[in-house]
């Protein structure tokens, strides 16, 4: 049996990425700060270069260490043809040795309360059993995505429409883009480890998804929102750039912040329909290309900025709803166009330019939805609605909010699986 003045300790393990690292930092630093358990994270050497980890990690408080998982030959699973998932999906199982080894000499010295792996840590869960650990997933991005991937193994095809109970309907063009073989197949794997963990853990809160008491009850597991969880409001030297220098001579809400994530490229063609179509529509802007990590998070608090042309990344959404700043949704890649078919129907907080035939949206339809954003009256509905939901983001994280009473509750669960 553990000593019983010892705090319960969590492990936590993100894929790599620090879009992942950062939602999870941001989990650990609560449970060591409000709920006195202790916590280490784990990260991968072979990702651990960039300035930004680096000033994450430097940064955690105390009560929250970090280990780095050693470097295994992974380049051949590089390969310029698989999307960011998928990538994923082949490099997890090669840390398996390396991440039994680091939990089995923690475990004799630190005797672990909850193991926490994100969707793609469904390799190691054996590990956690064969230890006696009980495991969490904890979900970075939305539960109805969750729930979608959750369905999506039972579709047998392309159908004109899917409708999750109590949920918006997703329309064919988006189900398209997740339904081919390889998707497909990468999406059975994950709702796999949604099944074999003892919980799940989602970074949003219950007024922005609509649907979460009906599927959430139809689980055989528990499912909790726990979010927004976000790094709006730590501390930077961002905010000493020359860009805070140009916004604090802008007026209220005049500017448009145009950023795709630290991760987001677009074609060239694209890249020129969007200069050409920001300058016709005579709108102050700020375009971010390879931002700092946390550029979005300081940006968006700033009371110049009035708009916020995204990528639907769900750290960038989070932050946009919490700083109450609307959206145009420009989704790229994985959950993306379900964040931003969210965003669009479901909770209504963004606009959406029109894409042409082939794909790209052209300079005029980039002209019209950034004007009707700044100045129409779709921004006008949308910037109303945003502020709603930024009051709900903060009540959901208030000491007797749902999302942090849900964190609380399971904090308890794990001081008393310690004593156990």
């Amino acid at each position: 049996m553990a000593e019983r003045n010892q705090a319960a300790h969590v492990v936590l393990l993100p894929s790599p990425g620090v879009g992942h690292l950062i939602p999870f930092v941001e989990l650990a630093k609560r449970l060591v700060i409000h709920h006195n358990l202790t916590a280490t994270i784990i990260t991968f050497s072979d990702f651990s270069t960039s300035k930004a980890q680096r000033s994450i990690l430097s940064s955690l408080p105390f009560g929250v260490s970090y280990v780095s998982l050693p470097s295994v030959p992974i380049d051949d699973l590089l390969t310029e043809g698989n999307n960011a998932s998928f990538r994923l999906s082949l490099i997890m199982p090669h840390y398996v040795p390396s991440i039994r080894h680091l939990l089995l000499n923690l475990h004799k010295t630190t005797p672990i309360a909850a193991y926490v792996i994100d969707l793609f840590g469904g390799d190691i869960v054996s590990i956690a059993n064969d230890l006696c650990i009980p495991k969490y997933l904890f979900f970075t991005s939305n539960f109805f995505f969750l729930a979608f991937q959750h369905h999506s193994i039972t579709l047998s095809g392309i159908s004109e429409k899917l409708e999750l109970p109590g949920c918006f309907p997703l329309g064919r063009d988006t189900l398209s883009l997740y339904l081919g073989e390889e998707t497909s197949s990468l999406n059975a794997k994950l709702a796999r480890t949604q099944e074999v963990v003892d919980g799940i853990l989602v970074n949003s809160f219950e007024t922005l998804e609509e649907g979460y008491s009906q599927l959430a009850k139809d689980r055989k597991i528990p499912v909790w929102l726990v979010g927004p969880l976000t790094r709006v409001g730590s501390g930077s030297d961002f905010k000493k750039d020359a860009i805070f220098t140009w916004l604090d001579q802008q007026p209220i809400g005049s500017v448009l912040f145009v950023s795709f994530g630290s991760g987001g490229t677009l074609s060239f063609e694209q890249t020129q329909e969007l200069a050409l179509g920001l300058e016709m529509s005579k709108q102050r802007f700020l375009w971010v290309l390879h931002p700092p990590f946390d550029a979005d998070t300081h940006v968006l608090t700033h009371g110049a900025i009035g708009g916020f042309l995204s990528h639907c990344g769900w750290n960038s959404t989070l932050e946009s709803i919490v700083c109450g700043v609307p959206m145009i949704a420009w989704p790229l890649y994985a959950e993306q166009p379900i964040n931003a078919e969210m965003l669009v129907k479901g909770v209504k907080v963004a606009l959406r330019p029109i894409v042409g035939e082939d794909g790209v949206m052209r300079k005029e339809a980039v002209a019209n939805v950034v004007k009707e954003l700044m100045e129409g009256e779709g921004g006008k509905e949308v910037r109303n609605r945003i502020r709603v939901m930024m009051k709900e983001a903060a009540k959901a994280m208030e000491q007797e909010g749902p999302s942090s009473k849900s964190l609380a509750n399971i904090a308890n669960l794990w001081k008393m699986t310690k004593l156990d």
